[in-house]
């Protein structure tokens, strides 16, 4: 495809799951309307969904392109994608990543951008394009909060986090180490950036964390801001809209923990009883992982379903939840508080009842509510939900009006600023790719 004058060409590598996917795309939609091409490159598997997620316009300026990892015995083509992989092939996953190497090597070579955007799990990115003297630029999709926090720990063994707000509990510490055993690797690709790392935040939320992450990193930082869409109409969950059209303002919870974590059957108990014992409306996705012969009916307590009745709506496998977030029904969301989640929450102006689980999470969670925009779900000792505290926390929020203050602020901050961050983006990209003309 011929490139307009003035575009800048741009090969974007996202890693290969839907949380790292989807904010790559949101970038590359809002990069094309400043007259920048993108090359999105993912796996064949990945690229299905993204097509249908395009409309004609983007099309004209997103091209697609495919990225074939090699024939692995035990990962076929169909896990070359976080969305249903076996935990235990995780690993594998990032190795056949690293020996496509020479694939991303000759896509370079025939696309010819004029920059690379790379994820911090495509490790050997950076060093591919930079090879060609092409500028490669690190794309967080995490927050700042996450990012410095774990820089700090490596940089700072045993010094205390300077904000005391962001801290882990003990029964949570154990399992971060384990989450973030790619720490290597994250540590090289900011390392590895040409300058800039842009991160998906916005200063209202995070300025004194990216600032200090920049110092960490002496990179500068460049938010891009929260970049979420606008909900599409979706016909097919029309019972959902129905069902919240009948519920009084701000009166029910949307409860949803994330495309890729599945709840035990100890804590899918206690969220239910939790749920039950609130008295508040909710919808609640439930998700099982594939091919697990497991339905609703096994998996929530005995006689929940009928308890709850017209109360609750539970809904197996998917839901749009930007549409269920942005209806005036809404009055908390009940979350894992994934960062993709936390930042659609703030868009749509809806307080947050924090239920971290892995990862990210927990962190994400401690600046939501240091930032009264919601309240963290406290868990007992040994890292337990319990059903009490679930249905305690859901009706404060409902009823506390600083929190719901809160949430409405940041929504309009959201509102006013548009897409300022995008033009701050723009202008260090076209800067970094002239300078290497010079």
């Amino acid at each position: 495809m011929e490139a307009t004058h003035n575009t800048i060409s741009v090969l974007m590598l996202p890693w290969l799951a839907h949380g790292h996917i989807s904010p790559f795309l949101d970038l590359a939609k809002k990069l094309t309307t400043r007259n920048i091409h993108i090359y999105f490159c993912t796996t064949p598997i990945n690229l299905g969904p993204i097509k249908q997620q395009l409309s004609e316009k983007d099309s004209l300026s997103i091209e697609l392109v495919e990225l074939h990892l090699p024939s692995l015995p035990e990962l076929p083509p169909h896990y070359h994608t976080t969305n249903g992989l076996p935990p235990h092939l995780m690993p594998t996953l990032k190795k056949a990543m690293d020996m496509a190497s020479p694939n991303i090597t000759t896509i370079l070579k025939q696309l010819k951008p004029d920059l690379v955007i790379y994820d911090f799990l495509q490790f050997l990115a950076p060093s591919l394009a930079q090879s060609q003297n092409i500028p490669a630029v690190n794309f967080v999709v995490m927050s700042a909060t996450i990012a410095s926090f774990y820089m700090h720990l490596a940089n700072n063994p045993g010094v205390e986090y300077p904000s005391p707000e962001i801290y882990l509990q003990d029964h949570e510490v154990g399992k971060f180490a384990n989450d973030t055993g790619d720490g290597d690797r994250i540590l090289e690709c900011f390392q590895q950036s040409s300058e800039i790392v842009l991160i998906k935040t916005f200063q209202e939320i995070e300025a004194k964390y990216i600032d200090y992450l920049s110092v960490l990193s002496k990179k500068k930082i460049v938010p891009v801001g929260p970049l979420v869409q606008d909900p599409v109409e979706e016909d097919e969950k029309k019972e959902i809209i129905e069902w919240l059209n009948d519920k009084e303002p701000s009166s029910a919870v949307f409860v949803s923990f994330g495309s890729e974590y599945f709840l035990s059957k100890e804590e899918m108990e206690e969220i239910a009883y939790g749920l039950e014992l609130s008295m508040v409306p909710f919808i609640w996705v439930v998700r099982f992982p594939r091919g697990e012969k497991v339905n609703l009916q096994m998996a929530l307590p005995k006689g929940f379903l009928d308890r709850v009745g017209d109360r609750g709506m539970v809904v197996e496998g998917w839901a749009p939840q930007k549409t269920i977030l942005k209806h005036s029904s809404i009055g908390g969301f009940v979350s894992h508080c994934g960062w993709s989640s936390v930042m659609e929450s703030m868009k749509f102006g809806v307080p947050i009842i924090a239920m971290p689980m892995h990862l990210d999470q927990p962190l994400n969670a401690r600046l939501v509510e240091a930032l009264g925009a919601g309240v963290e779900v406290k868990r007992d000792t040994n890292g337990k939900l319990e059903r009490e505290e679930v249905a305690k926390v859901i009706r404060k929020v409902l009823v506390e009006k600083t929190t719901k203050r809160k949430a409405k602020e940041l929504k309009e901050n959201i509102e006013q600023k548009g897409d300022e961050e995008i033009d701050g983006v723009v202008q260090e990209l076209l800067r970094l790719c002239s300078k290497l003309k010079e």
